[in-house]
């Protein structure tokens, strides 16, 4: 029997971009890699938001540099990716959290509002895979971030559902084609409380009643929770896991049906 090696679960030494990662579930992921040890660039379009995150990643110890991106932006992208191999030595993980959402019915929205939700959420998933992917160290991990709204019904939700729903479908084909070099994986995050979202699942609001009630774990989620997934899916401890859809939900999903 070949001698056991043991990866554990951890991004320390790693050299990670979190896209979209200055607010919400990306901004999470991005300061608790930097706690776990990872060097972490974390961009988004606002400056003051990239100066704001950057600021807590080094309050970690972690090396990063000030960079806004626009995912819509191939230019905007390719930039990062120079700055991310000039300030870090390289790139390892790379983690696509960008996000849009209209809210809107399938009779009513436009196409305006249609195309901005998919250039973001779908399509800038496929820059971010193409920009970064070629510039990645052999075992390099890309962590797509999805949503139950894939395959889910929700309300007024369907251009973000189809783009989720194309992302985890994007997910599988991107991690059939860079194998064996880049594992490409996705996250399915159920609800969980953020800054941006904080009124609507606020205590006691009937949202968050009908949500708790349909989950087993019985509450929502603390941002912070999913922190761990994303570190799975980047680490070495993963090196087997590509293709795949994690959902972190509280077991909201199974219970719908």
């Amino acid at each position: 029997m070949d001698e056991y090696v043991h990866h554990p679960v951890t991004v320390t030494g790693k050299r990670a971009i979190v896209v979209g990662g200055t607010s919400g579930l990306g901004q999470a992921i991005a300061v608790g890699f930097a706690a776990d040890g990872a060097d972490v660039i974390a961009t988004s379009r606002s400056e003051d938001r990239v100066d704001e995150t950057a600021d807590l990643l080094e309050d970690h110890g972690a090396k990063t540099a000030r960079v806004p991106c626009d995912v819509t932006d191939r230019d905007s992208l390719e930039r990062v990716r120079e700055v991310a191999q000039e300030a870090l030595g390289g790139i390892d993980v790379v983690v696509a959290s960008q996000g849009a959402i209209s809210r809107e019915d399938v009779l009513e929205i436009d196409d305006e509002d249609w195309g901005f939700v998919t250039d973001v959420a779908l399509d800038g998933v496929r820059r971010v895979t193409q920009t970064f992917a070629p510039a990645m160290e052999e075992g390099g991990s890309i962590v797509n971030i999805s949503s139950l709204a894939a395959r889910l019904a929700m309300e007024n939700l369907p251009a973000y559902s189809a783009a989720k729903g194309g992302v985890e479908a994007f997910t599988r084909a991107s991690a059939k084609e860079l194998a064996p070099d880049v594992r490409v994986n996705a996250i399915a995050p159920g609800f969980f409380i953020t800054p941006q979202n904080a009124d609507t699942y606020a205590a006691g609001t009937e949202k968050r009643t009908r949500i708790q009630e349909r989950t087993p774990l019985g509450r929502v989620g603390e941002r912070e929770e999913l922190v761990g997934t994303a570190i799975y899916l980047s680490s070495d401890a993963s090196s087997y896991v590509t293709g795949e859809v994690l959902t972190v939900d509280g077991g909201f999903a199974p219970s719908a049906f």
